[in-house]
C-alpha cells in the first residue's frame, strides 16, 4: 500500500473543507472511495466531474482500478473550472 497526498483545488477545496489530506492505498478508485467516506455529501458529487492528475500525468479515461499510486506520491483533485 503506498501513501501520499491529495491535493484539493476549487470547487473540491471548498466541499473537502480542506487543501490536502494524506492516502493510503494502491490505486486511485481505493483513494477516492477513502475520500467518500471521509467526506461524504457535497465532495462526492463534486468527484464526480473532477479530473485527476497522478504525480503530474492526467489520467484521462482510464479507469481509476488501473491507476497505481506511487509511495509519497501526489493526486491533484481538480474540477471543472470557468472558461477552462
Amino acid at each position: 500500500m503506498a501513501a501520499g497526498t491529495i491535493r484539493y483545488w476549487a470547487a473540491a477545496k471548498a466541499a473537502a473543507g480542506i487543501s490536502e489530506e494524506p492516502y493510503a492505498a494502491e490505486n486511485l478508485a481505493e483513494a477516492l472511495d477513502a475520500v467518500r467516506e471521509r467526506h461524504p455529501g457535497e465532495l462526492a458529487r463534486v468527484l464526480q466531474r473532477c479530473s485527476f492528475l497522478v504525480d503530474g500525468d492526467p489520467v484521462g479515461t482510464r479507469s481509476h482500478e488501473t491507476v497505481r499510486l506511487a509511495e509519497g506520491g501526489t493526486v491533484e483533485v481538480l474540477p471543472p473550472f470557468a472558461g477552462g
